[in-house]
């Protein structure tokens, strides 16, 4: 059990680190407090490929810390 937990740790640490790459930057700068934050993409970011990523960055980092919990208790 223990080599499967450390194979998925480590295709999810990669994994996690692509997703990451991938993820565009916070580029609105002061954009965002002329009110342009309220565009189509910032209302629909949960369908779009970015909100996804974001998506997928959460519940894999939060995977990825509870397993690195697992494996620290199995290894004592």
């Amino acid at each position: 059990m223990t080599i499967l937990l450390t194979v998925i740790y480590v295709l999810l640490g990669v994994a996690l680190a692509a997703v990451i790459l991938m993820q565009e930057g916070n580029t609105e700068g002061l954009g965002s407090i002329g009110g342009m934050a309220d565009s189509y993409w910032g209302k629909n970011k949960g369908r779009s490929m970015e909100g996804a990523l974001e998506k997928f960055t959460k519940f894999g980092t939060a995977a990825f810390m509870i397993i690195a919990l697992v494996l620290n208790i199995l290894m004592k």
